[in-house]
């Protein structure tokens, strides 16, 4: 049975791209008591929440239990846990890694509150290597330019305002590495390819372990349909980092897209070991069962997906598509 081992996000009948992600092994709901944790990050610097960051979950035994993103007011939730002890940890370049541990023994739930402080150059907590390292040569300039582009961007006042702030940041301080990846995904959003491609490239030359900037190339290639190029792009980001659900996702889409779903299977499989409630990993998954012909199997991930996201982009076409297939069944 094909059940959790499934794909990434060109799906049949639509195409899509994903940011977050949740979870572990899928259980019958009947069978255990479901906890949830959720909470918020913020930048110790003002309070301002910190938006669109990993946040992982682990036992406290060992192992990853759920990984999440940040949303724009830097708020996350884990949802379908086991009762358990469990460690959230969120680490971003320039800051030291936060840890905190949280008991879902004996409560169902639990609300935390993350701040990240930064790195001084005599602290002991030091980021590992491939994260990156804190820039101290940034002007105040191209920092005040890239934070008023960045909010421009992620609180969707406008794109074209933020692509502007972006490029005068990235004018004054030319190797300004974070400010660089978020203007080339801007292009991306803008459709402008080859100055996504070139901003990007720049990265990484800069940083080579900048992780974002590898996935970010490879689903520009897909975009594009180069597929030789958005598979190196993409399985040099999974060489640095092996468990980013981002990263077996776009590996999962690319080969789906490429109709090998011999290697979707495997990609999107571990996605969703890592994050088990990744709604639109359930719905590729569906719609890859389909394809496989394997329609009872496909139902049962469209109907998580519904589960997970009765509201979702994807409800309506994802409710007549089940509705059709179980029309048809015998």
């Amino acid at each position: 049975m094909f059940r959790t081992v499934l794909f990434s996000a060109t799906v049949v009948f639509m195409m899509f791209s994903v940011n977050g992600v949740v979870d572990a092994q899928r259980v019958p709901r009947s069978t255990s008591v479901s906890v949830h944790v959720h909470g918020q990050v913020r930048y110790s610097q003002g309070g301002r929440p910190a938006e669109f960051l990993l946040v992982r979950l682990e036992s406290f035994r060992g192992g990853l239990a759920g990984e999440t993103t940040t949303d724009r007011n830097g708020k996350f939730t884990f949802t379908g846990l086991a009762p358990d002890l469990y460690i959230v940890s969120v680490r971003t370049t320039g800051y030291i890694e936060v840890k905190q541990e949280v008991d879902l023994r004996t409560q169902i739930s639990d609300y935390m509150q993350l701040q990240l402080v930064p790195e001084q150059k005599t602290g002991v907590v030091q980021l590992p290597a491939k994260r990156g390292v804190v820039d101290a040569n940034i002007p105040p300039t191209a920092r005040l330019e890239f934070e008023k582009g960045r909010d421009a961007i992620l609180q969707g006042n406008s794109l074209d305002k933020g692509i502007v702030l972006l490029e005068n940041a990235v004018r004054v301080y030319p190797k300004y590495v974070e400010a660089l990846l978020l203007l080339g995904t801007a292009y991306m959003d803008k459709q402008d390819w080859s100055k996504a491609e070139k901003t990007l490239k720049q990265v990484l030359e800069l940083d080579t372990n900048a992780i974002g900037a590898h996935f970010a190339l490879g689903e520009l290639y897909l975009r594009q349909k180069k597929y030789a190029e958005a598979e190196t792009a993409m399985l040099a980001g999974i060489h640095l980092e092996p468990k980013s659900v981002q990263g077996h996702f776009l590996l999962a889409r690319l080969y789906y897209e490429l109709g090998d779903l011999a290697k979707a299977g495997p990609h999107v499989g571990t996605a969703l070991q890592l994050s088990p409630k990744f709604a639109l990993g359930h719905l590729l998954a569906g719609n890859i069962l389909l394809r496989a012909r394997q329609n009872e199997n496909a139902v049962i991930e469209f109907e998580e997906y519904l589960h997970l996201e009765p509201k979702g982009q994807f409800a309506e076409q994802t409710r007549q598509t089940v509705a059709r297939i179980k029309q048809r069944s015998p």
